[in-house]
């Protein structure tokens, strides 16, 4: 389910485990057209994920002229539909998804091919640390994740991945929302 091939611009894949210990795997899709900076979300985004989502959206907003987006987010509107890859109905929290999407829809560039995104953020942009780290990382290489942008707190957890997981999957650790953004496109 997860391409060996690059994504258009504005795609990515993105997972996260619920408290449950349930992975929700989706491929996050978002279209740009002229506007006023509004963000839409199309059906089937709802509860945790559509919250995640619009935090996201809101620290873009208020981060815009430090990140040097402002004037792209002054004048297009986001649309964002999420794919639940494995419908299983299981909300993702996908704040950081979100902003790698919309950061390669403006800059017109793809993420790393193979990619699986990580991650969620509080509307100051403070990352918050995955419950667990294994399960994710477990159903995107199952499904054909070649590396994963994972946050830097969880750096510990790596420890409790399988030697197999390790193996195949490359992990590429951000700090914060930006770096994020810049590592998935391949800008470092």
């Amino acid at each position: 389910m997860i391409s060996p091939d690059p994504l258009a611009p504005g795609c990515v894949y993105t997972a996260s485990v619920d408290d449950q210990g349930r992975v929700g795997l989706y491929r996050l899709e978002v279209g740009c057209s002229s506007g006023t900076g509004k963000l839409r979300i199309a059906g089937g985004i709802d509860g945790p994920m559509r919250e995640s989502i619009q935090r996201a959206f809101a620290y873009l907003v208020a981060q815009k002229a430090k990140i040097g987006i402002a004037q792209q987010l002054d004048t297009t509107d986001f649309h964002v539909e999420g794919i639940d890859l494995l419908s299983n109905h299981v909300p993702c929290e996908a704040g950081i998804g979100l902003i790698v999407a919309v950061y390669s829809a403006i800059k017109k560039q793809s993420v790393l091919a193979g990619l699986l995104v990580l991650g969620d953020l509080s509307i100051q942009g403070n990352i918050k640390s995955l419950r667990s780290l294994a399960e994710p990382l477990q159903v995107g290489m199952d499904n054909g994740a070649r590396r994963a942008l994972i946050p830097l707190e969880n750096k510990r957890n790596f420890l409790d991945v399988s030697g197999d997981i390790v193996e195949r999957v490359d992990p590429i650790f951000f700090s914060d929302p930006i770096t994020a953004a810049v590592k998935a496109l391949g800008l470092t």
